[in-house]
């Protein structure tokens, strides 16, 4: 039997490589990698370049000599980039321990989690885990599951009950938000301020724009169904950036503004571009010198929970927390494409993630080995008789 590694102490390992999305995830892919092989398990890497070239890979990873198989009882799903981290966090790469909290860049979000299934395969003999589990790592999740995409793309893997890894606090995610975002641009007439009648703001049309939207949205609300598994319970909007203007005395030619939205399960993420289109004729009937254009960037749709989850039921018994819904983004919804059942959980809470504030309790992370050992041995959360979970 392998020696036992804590993972707090894989933690400290992880935490040490940096892994923002910008940069290669081979490095951490690679101690991966060695450290399964050096426990008795087979390691397909799947490599590829980014848009800016950068080398990275994904990673499938099961116990035993076997070929891979197409179907795995249960998999967890752990993404290996972060952030970036602000160049004044000192302590980023350098976890920490302060009041039963371990500090550092990725700690919740989410190499706390790959640390724990780590250490959960040092605490078990290789012949004693289930050959139907695996390990599958992505690159680029942070900027929109684009290693997922390639994964998905370049595999014809099937998963019966899939752990996707996001702080959660150990509570299951058995449902999740789509996620919608659209660009618009608004073009007006650039003039001296000085006489502002020769011109057209481009920004006074995109605020008033985002006035009508926001009412529109509030009004809009008031009517939806709400789902009490979130926290909202609804559909959110948010208008994140806006920008325009070219100098503090031109009237502005152009203004731009991101729009995002995350629906709840069961709504089509694209239904709120039709409230969008409705900003865009009023804008142009209120002032028919500007052009409007709306991009539709991303409209993903949510997931809901399986009729009958196995692998839910399973965490059920061992932990005493109440499963919820997750309002942030996540692999879940791509992966409930080859996925009979899919569970959002981690140790940590994403309201410390993406900042210098980042940490995963030291409790949580042992509580979470403990369960994915059990996992391991015994995988009925995932299996089947023939038949899917659902």
């Amino acid at each position: 039997m392998s020696v036992f590694v804590s993972a707090a102490e894989i933690l400290c390992e992880l935490v040490a490589i940096p892994t923002p999305s910008s940069v290669s995830n081979m490095p951490l892919v690679s101690w991966v990698e060695e450290f399964l092989v050096e426990r008795g398990w087979r390691v397909e890497l799947l490599a590829y370049d980014d848009e800016s070239g950068v080398s990275k890979a994904n990673l499938i990873a099961w116990p035993g000599q076997a070929e891979r198989s197409d179907k795995f009882d249960l998999a967890f799903v752990c993404h290996t980039d972060t952030v970036p981290y602000a160049a004044d966090w000192v302590g980023a790469l350098v976890l920490g321990e302060r009041e039963g909290q371990l500090h550092g860049c990725g700690s919740s979000d989410v190499k706390g989690s790959l640390a724990c299934f780590l250490a959960a395969i040092s605490a078990c003999e290789t012949s004693a885990i289930h050959s139907k589990v695996a390990l599958i790592l992505t690159a680029d999740e942070e900027i929109g599951c684009k290693g997922t995409e390639r994964l998905l793309a370049a595999t014809s893997v099937r998963i019966g009950s899939a752990i996707i890894s996001e702080p959660t606090s150990l509570r299951a995610g058995i449902a999740g938000k789509g996620y919608g975002l659209a660009r618009i641009t608004v073009e007006g007439k650039e003039a001296h301020s000085a006489f502002p009648q020769q011109g057209v703001s481009a920004i006074s049309v995109a605020a008033r724009m985002i006035v009508q939207i926001e009412d529109a949205f509030a009004l809009r609300s008031s009517e939806a169904p709400l789902d009490g598994l979130f926290d909202p319970p609804r559909t959110t909007l948010n208008i994140g950036t806006i920008e325009g203007g070219t100098a503090k005395n031109i009237v502005p030619g152009k203004c731009t503004f991101l729009v995002e939205w995350r629906a709840i399960p069961g709504e089509n993420p694209t239904e709120m571009l039709r409230l969008l289109r409705d900003a865009l004729v009023e804008a142009h009937r209120e002032e028919p010198r500007v052009v409007v254009r709306l991009e539709s960037l991303r409209a993903e749709r949510g997931f809901s929970p399986a009729p009958t989850g196995r692998l839910q039921a399973r965490l059920a018994e061992v932990l005493v927390n109440e499963p919820v819904g997750i309002s942030f983004g996540s692999e879940a919804s791509r992966m409930a494409r080859i996925a009979d059942e899919v569970i959002v959980i981690g140790p940590g809470d994403m309201r410390s993630a993406h900042s210098d504030r980042e940490c995963v309790p030291v409790a949580e992370l042992e509580l979470w080995t403990s369960v994915l050992k059990g996992l391991l041995i015994d995988t009925s959360a995932g299996r089947s008789s023939g038949a899917p979970v659902q």
